[in-house]
């Protein structure tokens, strides 16, 4: 999961992952993590807001902490996800010209369901600089792209296994 300072959208999509493949039986199977494009906070837990807003829905970040990206990235990790257009540029020009790497890089919203009521999202806005409000609204996008993501890795997972 990744957005520039990773402290507001990328811990929370990290939390709401973990606990959505937890729930799915798939926490011991997929490894998450959450990095930043930019090293503004490396280091710090994340945001306060994003924390609290998580909390009452019952995720728990607070043992998360920021960093940048790293270039090891673009290799361990089968999806590097976005939460915007620009995060998803950031990563394009870091990562290595490999194809195979370079598919890896989405947007965590192309995962959310048709059905959703957030269907059609293009990005999980930043709500650093808002309110209240923009923190429960991205909660809400997040949650929704995390379900569509837990089937998708649902079905890779089984893919997996079903081989000969």
């Amino acid at each position: 999961m990744v957005c520039m300072g990773n402290i507001c959208r990328s811990p929370t999509a990290e939390g709401v992952l973990r606990h959505k493949l937890a729930q799915a039986g798939l926490a011991d199977v997929i490894d998450v993590d959450s990095a930043g494009t930019h090293a503004y906070h490396v280091g710090s837990p994340p945001d306060e807001r994003s924390q609290q807003v998580a909390r009452k829905r019952g995720y728990d970040l607070s043992r998360q902490r920021a960093r940048k990206v790293r270039s090891q990235d673009f290799q361990e990790f089968d999806l590097l996800l976005a939460m915007d257009w620009d995060n998803l540029a950031l990563l394009q020009e870091n990562c290595p010209a490999d194809p195979a790497l370079r598919r890896k890089l989405r947007r965590l919203t192309e995962f959310v369901p048709p059905a959703s009521p957030h269907a059609g999202a293009e990005v999980v806005p930043d709500p650093y600089y808002g309110g209240p409000a923009g923190f429960e609204f991205v909660l809400d996008l997040v949650e929704q792209a995390c379900d569509g993501l837990v089937e998708h890795l649902r079905q890779v997972v089984g893919s997996v296994a079903t081989r000969p």
